[in-house]
């Protein structure tokens, strides 16, 4: 679903400020998977997240999406094959539109627009339904300005907003570091079932040691603008914050030293 074929990417190029931040950088995502993505600050990890976005061209390489090379494509355009969700519980949303609105936003992503009654009756019981299942009451406020959520309310918004379409591929960035414990876990626990339902392809970058060991099928590590370890399977279910870290010294020959992602 996801191919990224050494690509490479320099900030700043020929001045002192110069920094390689994806250095031939290879991956591949089959069709369901939902891999993790952790690294130290610098590691590449948001980096590679905006190159396949479309947030600025590469220098060189390519990116398939389901097959087909969105490399040269715009930003908007390649938004027609992602749903992302961001650090930022504001980014994402649009504040003073009521929470319908904004569902029926998203749900008419890519489609042509007419001049019609807005939100219909059926369409409105849909979202009634979605929003049940985050458990956060939100399904008694369809018309309340998306301005008055909380964070985790809001987080959890755009959550249902970027899946309503069903993406080829789900891009989450680190989509719970601003949220209090427990309502990162509950936003944790609506992203499993979300992507699990509907077969969504997903990276999720997160701080989190924790967290990526937990959920998905798959964790990758970065360090310096490339994969450093790869873990699937049987091995990944098996493992544990100290083998991680054992395994990211072997891989490295350095000591991971991030705390927050450690103990978090």
């Amino acid at each position: 679903m996801l191919e990224i074929r050494n690509v490479t990417k320099v900030f700043n190029p020929g001045t002192v400020n110069e920094k390689l931040a994806l250095d031939r950088f290879s991956l591949t995502l089959e069709d369901g998977d939902f891999v993790t993505v952790i690294g130290g600050n610098g590691a590449g990890k948001s980096t590679m997240m905006n190159a396949i976005a479309g947030v600025w061209p590469v220098d060189s390489g390519q990116i398939l999406i389901d097959g087909m090379d969105v490399t040269k494509l715009s930003e908007h355009r390649r938004a027609a094959f992602l749903g992302r969700v961001f650090q930022d519980p504001m980014t994402g949303t649009a504040a003073t539109m009521g929470i319908e609105e904004n569902l029926a936003l998203a749900r008419r992503r890519g489609q042509r627009r007419f001049l019609r009654p807005g939100i219909s009756k059926t369409e409105r019981e849909e979202y009634r339904e979605l929003l049940k299942m985050l458990d956060l009451g939100l399904e008694t406020r369809l018309t309340s300005k998306v301005g008055l959520l909380s964070g985790g309310q809001r987080q959890a918004l755009t959550l249902l907003m970027a899946t309503l379409q069903r993406p080829k591929l789900l891009l989450l960035d680190e989509h719970t570091a601003a949220l209090d414990p427990k309502t990162a876990a509950k936003v944790l626990e609506t992203t499993e079932y979300i992507v699990n339902r509907d077969h969504l392809t997903t990276l999720m970058i997160t701080h989190n040691m924790k967290d990526a060991i937990t959920h998905g099928n798959r964790l990758i590590m970065l360090m310096d603008g490339r994969v450093i370890l790869d873990i699937r399977g049987e091995e990944k279910k098996q493992l544990t914050v100290e083998d991680l870290l054992h395994k990211f010294e072997a891989a490295s020959g350095e000591e991971f030293t991030n705390d927050k992602a450690i103990l978090g």
